[in-house]
């Protein structure tokens, strides 16, 4: 007969959903279904979306002068000899959006790191699809204008939202299967990867040598921390901020500098030493608890993890659910009276912007992929038909966020700017419901795009759908 084993020293209990001790005294918690919502694109898609409604409402109502005050209102710092100022909405557009953007060079330096960049043929199909869906909406764009000085307006019709685009996938449930949302985050991250380049290359006037010097060397340190094993966040922030001013002061548009950031900043997954001596720091601290244990378990845990993704969990959310809501309340006011409705219905800008953000991206991305299939250059997994290829690429004619951010851009006419973002809101609300008809009623009558080994995808659920509540 065994004897018993002696009792632990530590009591044995149930790991917490979160660490640390409960308080005294609680609110009341947040209901599993909107915390759920709230951890999805879809609620960074529906916090914009509201935005957008509040600023248009604004900029046409009464109080419309209290909307132009708002964003016109100067803010900044003085310390000595030494100032910085800016209007609100540069705030907003050049400071703020660079977060937004930095968010993006971090999902694009993950995919190509360890995501499904890395994979010749899962990138083909969307990397030609987002070419097609670059390519074709600018040329019909410059069909319409064509030796005007709104030609130039070309590159507001060539990205795609993509918190729009992967909000509208996530309201369609087993409709739009998991590998189209894939296809289309892969097509995206090539999306940004053009307009970005776009902006940088045809957007920047009035260069300014000595501050690209100093945006060159705070790269190199960037880059040599990189080298260096630096894996606190500290100094890529310093090193980021101060690229910041650099890149602004030498006339590049500031949000190029979160692009960069977020593509240098190490992506690598951990040694395995680095996760392997975590819990010998936290065996330690269950020993004797004191502060400086506590520090060092930390630090362990923390340095077991990549950069870039401790980086993108701080930045993702307040890029979702502040930056961008913000970004469409200071730029979606455009006023719609009878007067600048009339003038939209016959401006070449207008119509160019809304034709190419629809029809052109249909045509490109759609065309493109299915060029790319028919070649046998890529691959789509097999519960993707030709019918859901298609409505993705109707949706991903909702070139709202970065389309209003060229919009301002390329044009110093106000008459032409407010002209392009009603463009953009008509042009993005068509794509929205002609992608979503198409996801909903079209979607399992076309034949896959390749049948794949596990067959023809099963019969879908009856609706109403709703995701399954997150513990």
């Amino acid at each position: 007969m065994t004897e018993p084993a002696p009792p632990s020293s530590f009591p044995i209990v149930r790991v917490p959903a979160r660490p640390g001790p409960p308080l005294r005294f609680q609110l009341r918690p947040v209901a599993p279904s909107l915390r759920s919502f709230l951890a999805t694109e879809a609620g960074g898609a529906v916090l914009l979306l509201v935005a957008t409604v509040v600023a248009l409402v604004w900029a046409n109502s009464a109080w419309s002068g209290a909307y132009d005050d708002l964003w016109s209102a100067t803010a900044g710092w003085h310390v000595g000899p030494w100032s910085f100022e800016m209007d609100l909405h540069h705030w907003v557009n050049d400071a703020a959006m660079a977060v937004f953007f930095l968010v993006i060079g971090l999902e694009i330096n993950r995919e190509v790191t360890s995501g499904e960049l890395r994979n010749r043929r899962t990138v083909a199909v969307p990397a030609l699809g987002a070419l097609g869906g670059l390519a074709v909406p600018a040329l019909i764009y410059v069909a319409f204008n064509a030796g005007s000085p709104a030609q130039h307006g070309w590159g507001i019709v060539m990205s795609t939202d993509t918190a729009f685009l992967v909000g509208i996938l996530a309201l369609f449930g087993p409709r739009c299967p998991d590998q189209l949302r894939l296809f289309l985050l892969t097509l995206a991250v090539v999306d940004d990867i053009g307009a970005i380049t776009v902006m940088a290359l045809f957007y920047t006037d009035d260069l300014w040598l000595p501050g690209l010097l100093v945006a060159a060397v705070l790269v190199v340190v960037i880059l040599a921390l990189r080298w260096l094993g630096v894996w606190r966040l500290t100094p890529y922030a310093l090193a980021g901020i101060a690229l910041w001013g650099a890149v602004y002061a030498s006339g590049v548009h500031a949000t190029l500098a979160g692009v960069l950031v977020g593509l240098l900043v190490p992506s690598r997954s951990s040694r395995p030493v680095d996760v392997a001596v975590v819990p010998k720091y936290a065996k330690r601290l269950a020993q004797e608890t004191t502060a400086e244990r506590e520090h060092l378990t930390e630090l362990a845990a923390r340095a077991a993890v990549p950069t870039s993704e401790r980086l993108q969990r701080v930045l993702h959310p307040w890029s979702a659910y502040v930056v961008v809501p913000v970004f469409g309340l200071a730029n979606a006011g455009v006023q719609l009276d009878a007067e600048s409705l009339r003038t939209a219905a016959t401006s070449p800008v207008t119509i160019g912007v809304a034709v190419a953000l629809v029809v052109g991206n249909a045509v490109g991305i759609f065309g493109a992929a299915t060029l790319a299939l028919r070649l046998g250059l890529g691959d789509l997994p097999g519960r993707v038909r030709y019918s859901h290829l298609l409505g993705g690429a109707i949706l991903a004619g909702i070139g709202f966020t970065i389309s209003l951010f060229i919009a301002e851009l390329a044009f110093d006419d106000e008459a032409l700017i407010e002209q392009a973002k009603i463009g953009i809101l008509a042009g993005s609300l068509v794509a929205a419901v002609l992608g979503s008809l198409a996801l909903r009623f079209v979607g399992e009558r076309w034949p896959l795009c390749s049948p794949g080994a596990d067959g023809p995808p099963p019969e879908l659920p009856p609706l109403p759908w709703r995701p399954p509540a997150t513990s």
